[in-house]
């Protein structure tokens, strides 16, 4: 949640890991288990739902969630409701909450703006009447029942011997109403009083209050539904009869029934919360430009970012912020690059490359996560729909077989699932984003440069990450990667358990297959896949996607060979253009150049280089009167090709498209026909150099556009730092022990990483700068923040906790002037 205060954003955050429950009561009756499944609400917005674990009595689960604002976490009719104010109190750390139960009547949320003034009234007989006035101005965030919510308000004036109510007409369709409405209450009865003022004892004005109470209207037949309350006492007018103020809806009174807090078992939860105060950009730029810098640090462990990882508690901690500021400015491809390149030199067994959980790993990690989303969402969420909708059996071991279900139809189910997801990311890779393809790769040549000997380190180093890290993972939880909106039931989860391992082996191209797998089942149904058609078609992706569109890289890459075949293409000269011109050619096209052949294996005809490919476009039947055609678009001229169906068309379209898209000179425009016969078919431009008439098509997406908040990520960056300072401290030390001594490193500082002590050293003392000088404008801000703070404003409305601290603020008088 963002909040605007006077230049500065503040962005509250929470970070949940459900951990397990326990002593959950049993069914009655003689099945005593019950299926168990936990969801976060946000605002009573179900935003996560974990798997079901099947007839248990308890509930285990390793899952980080992150979202906004925390609101509550439920079982099936029993919840933990944490309070926004109370997060800070469990923050960091394991703490086991009682499961209360859930009632309509406890599940609030939102704010009502009240204002209430005592006054005098003269009636139409003469008499001085004393009335509170009560205007209820408006609410914010009120709960959506049932998809609606048509709120009102009952106000009422309680007392020992009095209930007066009334009500506010109901707005339709909002959860942030505009009441403005006034009603009056007769507070005093003052019929034996002949003075025109007098005083109010504070002990009988203690003894009323005023209650608002928020409804939805419903058409239902079970009535309004309760939306939550406050309850006023008048004692907060003060001297001056006037009190204006914001409250925090409350559960009501007694609403739910009792039930005893033991008999509901207990939830483990790990919550973090984060209360980003983001200042102007301006505030960053130290901290910011020694972060972008990093890469161009030698060595990059002594860098700013190669430091975060360091001093953090986990990789991942450092990770996150690094790669959405990097993203963001478009440094992330260099900066991976450097801290991969490192860490590969460091590996000393080609079998082991990218596996521990370091920073590189992390980074390209979340990379993937955030670039790759898209291109997960068109690969593989049509196929991974269809298995869970489908729901064919697929179990093909035969301890859990179910009695109706026959092995050999679960085999050909399974690997019929298997065949298609392999299908679709295998040919998937023109659609791979550009910043993943240049990651890969930079892994894949600094791994063939370190691993000269190994042939497949090139592949393996890329499919680490794209096949174990990203693909497998994305079809064994697909409502994690947001491709479906819960968790899938047990019998479908199974599937895609048994689909992600087969996709995961074939994607690591091991030596031995089956060998891979630990039951004997899965090696036996791994045998369908022993072909060499599979591991080509692995390559032949790996390759595809480790290509890389910066020319400058080209002088120190291998060509690889990415399509080869067959095709018809039309003469490129200005002769007279006929049916005789066009001949069949083997084309051959690498990540370096596209050519043609009079037949395999003779010398290049033509070679066009793939800077030179300014678009690839379809080519009008009409044009030709022939079938299938396509356009290579050159500066001087066009190259024209049949290819021998409609998908190889598509095909060879698809992957010239991807290995020119970041071709400095491509074309916005092109013409869709040939140019025959003096002009232009399409447009009848006479000219053959005109410019296009059509748009090009761009099927190809190039780097997927983040909303990232440099600020915020460097914030965050700053937090951290903050929050490791004795670490950074301690690593201080390191440097100067190891600048000072030649012997062993002291084991106290051994788990530091530090190349070069002096360069660290210096890259500390920048970074410890930066954030004391940060830490100042923050002191500075909380102190001005303390002394403007009221509460009952918007910001800060009143609520049970504030309401004692605001009686505090208000006069210490006992008596009430009227």
């Amino acid at each position: 949640m963002a909040v605007e205060e006077e230049g500065l954003r503040v962005f509250q955050s929470v970070k949940i890991k459900i951990g397990e429950a326990k002593n959950i009561p049993p069914y009655p009756g003689p099945n005593r288990m019950r299926d168990c499944y936990c969801t976060v609400n946000l605002d009573q917005e179900e935003v996560f739902r974990t798997k079901i674990i099947e007839k248990s009595l308890w509930y285990a689960g390793r899952r980080k969630i992150f979202f906004l604002r925390l609101s509550r976490v439920m079982f099936p009719r029993s919840k933990v409701a944490v309070k926004k104010e109370d997060l800070q109190k469990y923050h960091g750390k394991d703490t086991w909450f009682q499961l209360q139960p859930v009632s309509a009547d406890s599940e609030v949320q939102g704010k009502v703006h009240l204002e209430l003034r005592l006054s005098e009234v003269i009636t139409d007989s003469g008499v001085i009447s004393h009335k509170l006035a009560t205007r209820v101005l408006e609410c914010q965030g009120l709960p959506i029942v049932n998809g609606q919510c048509d709120p009102y308000a009952a106000v009422s004036l309680l007392g020992p011997s009095r209930s007066d109510a009334k009500k506010t007409k109901v707005k339709r369709k909002t959860n942030n109403p505009q009441f403005e409405e006034t009603f009056y209450f007769e507070v005093t009865r003052p019929l034996s009083y002949t003075k025109r003022q007098f005083d109010v004892e504070e002990e009988d004005v203690d003894k009323l209050a005023l209650r608002v109470d928020l409804w939805n209207a419903s058409n239902l037949k079970f009535g309004d539904e309760f939306l939550g309350g406050v309850r006023v006492p008048l004692r907060v007018l003060g001297q001056v009869g006037v009190h204006d103020a914001w409250y925090f809806l409350q559960p009501r009174e007694n609403g739910g029934k009792s039930v005893k807090v033991e008999e509901l078992g207990s939830l483990r939860l790990n919550i973090v919360y984060t209360e980003d105060h983001v200042f102007p950009s301006e505030y960053y730029t130290p901290l910011r430009d020694l972060l972008l810098h990093s890469a161009n640090v030698e060595p990059v462990s002594a860098s700013t970012a190669h430091i975060l990882g360091e001093v953090c508690r986990e990789k991942q901690e450092a990770a996150v912020p690094l790669v959405r500021l990097f993203l963001h400015c478009g440094k992330i491809v260099p900066f991976i690059s450097a801290i991969a390149h490192t860490e590969v030199n460091r590996t000393q067994d080609p079998n082991t490359i990218f596996r521990g959980n370091s920073l590189t790993s992390k980074c390209i990690d979340e990379t993937m996560k955030l670039a790759g989303m898209h291109y997960l969402q068109v690969t593989l969420k049509p196929v991974i729909d269809e298995i869970c909708t489908e729901h064919k059996p697929c179990e093909i071991d035969p301890v859990k077989l179910k009695e109706s279900e026959n092995l050999d139809t679960n085999r050909e189910n399974l690997r019929q699932y298997v065949d298609r997801i392999f299908n679709v990311i295998t040919t998937s890779g023109v659609r791979c984003p550009t910043v993943m393809c240049d990651i890969f790769f930079s892994l894949r040549e600094s791994a063939a440069t370190r691993f000269q000997v190994d042939q497949d380190v090139r592949y393996t180093a890329v499919s680490s990450f794209i096949f174990l890290r990203f693909f497998a993972p994305a079809i064994l939880s697909p409502n994690l990667f947001h491709l479906r909106p819960h968790h899938p039931d047990p019998a479908t989860s199974r599937t895609l358990t048994l689909i992600s391992k087969t996709i995961q082996t074939l994607g690591s191209l091991a030596k031995s297959k089956s060998a891979s797998f630990k039951e004997s089942y899965m090696a036996a149904f791994y045998d369908y896949f022993n072909e060499q058609k599979y591991g080509d078609a692995v390559k032949n992706f790996l390759d595809l996607i480790s290509t890389s569109g910066k020319w400058d890289q080209k002088s120190i890459e291998t060509p690889i060979m990415l399509k080869e075949g067959f095709m018809i293409k039309r003469a490129q000269g200005r002769k007279r253009f006929g049916m005789k011109n066009f001949k069949k050619r083997w084309f051959r096209l690498t990540n370096h150049e596209f050519t043609y052949h009079k037949t395999k294996g003779e010398g290049a005809l033509c070679s066009i280089p793939i800077e030179n490919i300014l678009a690839v476009e379809r080519l009008e039947e009409e044009s030709f009167k022939m079938k299938n055609m396509f356009q290579v678009i050159q500066p001087e001229r066009a190259l024209y090709i049949q290819a021998n169906n409609c998908v190889e068309a598509r095909d060879w379209i698809d992957i010239l498209t991807k290995v020119s898209q970041c071709n400095r000179k491509r074309l916005s425009t092109y013409h869709p026909s040939a140019y025959l016969n003096g002009h232009w078919l399409c447009c009848k431009t006479s000219s053959d150099t005109a410019p296009g008439c059509t748009p090009c098509t761009g099927s190809l997406p190039a780097n997927i556009q983040l909303d990232v908040d440099g600020d915020r990520e460097t914030e965050r960056i700053y937090s951290l730092f903050s929050t490791y300072m004795s670490k950074m401290i301690k690593m201080q030390e390191a440097c100067g022990s190891k600048s000072v001594y030649d012997g062993p490193e002291q084991e106290e500082y051994s788990s530091f990483v530090i190349d070069d002590p002096q360069e660290t050293y210096k890259t500390l003392k920048q970074i410890i700068s930066s954030v004391q000088t940060l830490e100042q404008q923050h002191t500075k801000y909380k102190r001005d923040k303390f002394k403007k703070t009221k509460i009952g404003s918007q910001e800060h409305p009143i609520g049970d906790k504030s309401f004692q601290c605001y009686i505090r603020q208000q006069s210490e008088s006992s008596t009430y002037s009227i």
